[in-house]
Protein backbone atom coordinates (compact mmCIF):
# COMPACT_ATOMS: atom_id res chain seq x y z
CA UNK A 1 0.00 0.00 0.00
CA UNK A 2 1.07 3.52 -0.91
CA UNK A 3 2.53 5.45 2.02
CA UNK A 4 1.17 8.87 1.25
CA UNK A 5 -1.65 8.38 -0.53
CA UNK A 6 -4.66 11.31 -0.80
CA UNK A 7 -7.71 11.24 -2.20
CA UNK A 8 -9.64 14.92 -3.08
CA UNK A 9 -13.08 15.98 -4.24
CA UNK A 10 -14.05 18.57 -6.30
CA UNK A 11 -18.03 19.03 -6.64
CA UNK A 12 -18.59 16.05 -5.50
CA UNK A 13 -19.14 13.72 -2.32
CA UNK A 14 -17.18 10.34 -2.07
CA UNK A 15 -19.00 7.87 -0.03
CA UNK A 16 -17.15 5.08 1.82
CA UNK A 17 -17.69 2.51 -0.79
CA UNK A 18 -16.10 4.80 -3.38
CA UNK A 19 -13.30 5.46 -1.24
CA UNK A 20 -12.21 2.53 -0.49
CA UNK A 21 -12.42 1.23 -4.07
CA UNK A 22 -10.14 3.91 -4.89
CA UNK A 23 -7.73 3.37 -1.86
CA UNK A 24 -7.95 -0.70 -3.09
CA UNK A 25 -7.13 0.14 -6.46
CA UNK A 26 -4.91 3.30 -6.56
CA UNK A 27 -3.38 2.66 -3.25
CA UNK A 28 -1.65 -0.95 -4.40
CA UNK A 29 -0.11 0.19 -7.37
CA UNK A 30 3.07 0.16 -5.32
CA UNK A 31 3.85 -3.52 -5.92
CA UNK A 32 4.49 -2.32 -9.57
CA UNK A 33 7.31 0.10 -8.28
CA UNK A 34 11.05 -0.45 -8.13
CA UNK A 35 11.65 -1.55 -4.01
CA UNK A 36 13.80 1.52 -3.55
CA UNK A 37 11.64 4.02 -4.96
CA UNK A 38 8.55 2.59 -2.71
CA UNK A 39 9.20 4.73 0.10
CA UNK A 40 9.29 8.20 -1.59
CA UNK A 41 6.01 7.67 -3.78
CA UNK A 42 3.23 10.24 -3.16
CA UNK A 43 -0.07 9.83 -4.71
CA UNK A 44 -2.70 12.31 -4.96
CA UNK A 45 -6.07 11.14 -6.74
CA UNK A 46 -8.92 14.14 -7.30
CA UNK A 47 -12.15 12.77 -8.31
CA UNK A 48 -14.33 15.47 -10.10
CA UNK A 49 -18.27 15.42 -11.08
CA UNK A 50 -18.69 17.87 -13.83
CA UNK A 51 -22.17 18.68 -14.15
CA UNK A 52 -23.69 19.29 -17.77
CA UNK A 53 -27.44 20.20 -18.79
CA UNK A 54 -28.29 17.06 -20.51
CA UNK A 55 -25.30 14.57 -18.92
CA UNK A 56 -23.29 14.24 -15.67
CA UNK A 57 -19.26 13.52 -16.65
CA UNK A 58 -17.04 11.93 -13.71
CA UNK A 59 -13.22 12.81 -14.10
CA UNK A 60 -10.64 10.75 -12.59
CA UNK A 61 -6.75 12.47 -12.41
CA UNK A 62 -3.75 10.98 -10.38
CA UNK A 63 -0.61 12.56 -10.14
CA UNK A 64 2.17 10.46 -8.73
CA UNK A 65 5.10 11.84 -7.58
CA UNK A 66 8.36 9.83 -8.11
CA UNK A 67 12.05 10.39 -7.38
CA UNK A 68 12.81 10.76 -11.38
CA UNK A 69 9.86 12.00 -12.29
CA UNK A 70 5.65 12.23 -11.77
CA UNK A 71 2.96 10.34 -13.44
CA UNK A 72 -0.15 12.01 -14.95
CA UNK A 73 -3.02 10.19 -15.71
CA UNK A 74 -6.64 11.39 -16.50
CA UNK A 75 -9.67 9.84 -17.63
CA UNK A 76 -13.47 11.31 -17.75
CA UNK A 77 -16.87 8.86 -18.27
CA UNK A 78 -19.94 8.38 -17.35
CA UNK A 79 -19.40 6.09 -13.97
CA UNK A 80 -16.87 7.20 -11.58
CA UNK A 81 -16.13 3.41 -10.86
CA UNK A 82 -15.14 3.14 -14.64
CA UNK A 83 -12.77 5.99 -14.38
CA UNK A 84 -10.96 4.48 -11.40
CA UNK A 85 -10.28 1.21 -13.43
CA UNK A 86 -8.94 2.77 -16.56
CA UNK A 87 -6.66 5.28 -14.81
CA UNK A 88 -5.31 1.89 -13.02
CA UNK A 89 -4.52 0.18 -16.15
CA UNK A 90 -2.99 3.41 -17.57
CA UNK A 91 -0.85 3.65 -14.40
CA UNK A 92 0.57 0.23 -14.31
CA UNK A 93 1.27 0.95 -17.99
CA UNK A 94 3.11 3.90 -17.31
CA UNK A 95 4.98 2.90 -13.92
CA UNK A 96 6.55 -0.33 -16.41
CA UNK A 97 7.89 2.53 -19.15
CA UNK A 98 9.22 4.46 -15.61
CA UNK A 99 10.74 1.43 -13.98
CA UNK A 100 12.58 0.51 -17.98
CA UNK A 101 13.89 4.02 -17.80
CA UNK A 102 15.32 4.40 -14.75
CA UNK A 103 16.34 0.64 -13.69
CA UNK A 104 19.54 0.30 -11.42
CA UNK A 105 22.04 0.35 -13.31
CA UNK A 106 23.86 -2.48 -10.66
CA UNK A 107 21.88 -5.22 -12.31
CA UNK A 108 22.83 -4.78 -16.07
CA UNK A 109 26.36 -4.49 -14.40
CA UNK A 110 26.23 -7.61 -12.69
CA UNK A 111 24.51 -9.50 -15.32
CA UNK A 112 27.60 -7.97 -17.81
CA UNK A 113 29.90 -9.08 -14.86
CA UNK A 114 28.65 -12.68 -14.82
CA UNK A 115 28.44 -13.21 -18.65
CA UNK A 116 32.42 -12.01 -18.94
CA UNK A 117 33.06 -14.43 -16.29
CA UNK A 118 31.46 -17.48 -18.32
CA UNK A 119 32.92 -16.30 -21.86
CA UNK A 120 36.25 -16.19 -20.01
CA UNK A 121 36.45 -19.25 -18.75
CA UNK A 122 35.10 -21.25 -21.34
CA UNK A 123 37.93 -20.14 -23.90
CA UNK A 124 40.76 -20.39 -21.38
CA UNK A 125 39.41 -24.44 -20.65
CA UNK A 126 39.44 -24.63 -24.33
CA UNK A 127 43.14 -23.88 -24.82
CA UNK A 128 45.03 -27.08 -24.66
CA UNK A 129 48.48 -26.60 -23.47
CA UNK A 130 51.20 -28.22 -25.78
CA UNK A 131 53.48 -30.79 -24.85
Amino acid sequence: MLQKFEVKSVHTDIDESLLKYVTKKIGRLDKYLPRYHRDAAHAIVELKESKAKNQNKYTCKVMLHLPHGDLNVSESTMNMYAAVDIIETKLKLQIKKYKETHASSKLSRHLSARFRRRTNATSVSDVQPEL
